[in-house]
């Protein structure tokens, strides 16, 4: 499961959107069965950043996302970001061509 997470800091909050991405990157590269997760900021557009994880599957993901640490993170992270956090979200799955 990969996960792509757009978001945009609220005007005047980009620097601590960004420490408080950063901050949240080791532990979740920590969470089982994480693959991947990268942050990034988008060349050209100051605080837009973009978060890249990949989950061995579904269930990974959801135990993630449903960790305590998380309860305490989301309401931080809503007064740090313009609009919601669902709405910059993006689940892919992957599929190869039929041989």
């Amino acid at each position: 499961m990969t996960v792509i997470w757009q978001t945009r800091a609220k005007p005047g909050k980009e620097a601590e959107l960004k420490a408080f991405i950063t901050a949240a990157v080791t532990p979740s590269r920590n969470d089982p069965g994480n693959i991947d997760y990268e942050a990034h900021e988008v060349e050209g557009r100051p605080g837009a950043f973009v978060i890249y994880e990949r989950w061995e599957n579904r269930e990974c993901l959801d135990a993630h996302l449903s960790a305590p640490r998380m309860n305490e993170l989301v309401p931080q992270m809503l007064k740090l970001i313009d609009g919601s956090i669902e709405d910059g979200i993006s689940l892919l799955r992957p599929f190869r061509p039929v041989r």
